[in-house]
């Protein structure tokens, strides 16, 4: 055999050998990432991309397998903004792949499980970011509908009146609030903590291709 012949077989078999023996980061790993796009329920829809970046190396055997500054993509899932009355807005995404700083792009299978948003937000079991229901501005818009009724009914009818405009300013500003919706927003640069749902592998054979472009 020619040795121009050997040489490469040599490289193809020490590929697929390290490709066999890589160790991939398992279930149940968090990854920290901090989101660099921008996502609410009044601006996106299903399908829109988003992108994060790992801010804290992911460690195998005293080795940084997925290090700070890879790159996480994915798009999003659900968008929910309903009447307050019907619940809380909704988004959801669906992490799908890794960048790493070489430039190799691999399958991610992933779930949010938290954020550092705030503000009574909160991340289902599904996954979904829940934005803030019922808060204090709604229990003083509410309120004040209430008193500003109360203030009319007096300065008409005097004591019965009170209670009539109490009633009316209550009901109409309850109906201006319940048409209302509320929106969920993330916020760039806000931390998403993402759990692995499978095994990450970290090897050549999970390498995953771009899609060529269409483009003239």
């Amino acid at each position: 055999m020619k040795k121009w012949m050997v040489l490469p077989s040599i490289m193809l078999l020490a590929g697929m050998a390290a490709a066999q023996t890589s160790q991939p980061v398992p279930t149940g790993t968090a990854l920290m990432v901090k989101l660099e796009t921008t996502l609410a329920t009044f601006s996106n829809k299903v399908g829109d991309p988003f992108r994060g970046s790992v801010t804290h190396p992911v460690m195998l055997n005293g080795k940084a397998v997925l290090p700070a500054g890879a790159i996480v993509e994915g798009r999003v899932t659900k968008v929910s903004e309903p009447r307050r009355i019907s619940g809380k807005p909704t988004i959801g995404i669906l992490p799908e792949a890794v960048i790493l700083p070489s430039g190799e792009r691999y399958f991610l299978d992933a779930t949010l499980i938290d954020t550092n948003a705030g503000d009574g937000t909160d991340v289902n079991e599904e996954g979904h970011f829940k934005g803030s229901g019922h808060d204090r501005r709604d229990q003083l818009e509410t309120g004040g509908g209430a008193a500003g009724g109360m203030l009319i009914g007096g300065l008409i009818g005097g004591g019965p009146g009170v209670l009539i405009g109490g009633a009316v300013g209550a009901t109409s500003t309850t109906v201006h609030w319940l048409s209302k919706h509320r929106s969920a927003i993330l916020r760039s640069g806000t931390e998403l903590t993402l759990e692995l749902n499978r095994p990450l592998m970290m090897s050549n054979a999970q390498v995953l291709t771009p899609a060529p472009s269409t483009g003239q």
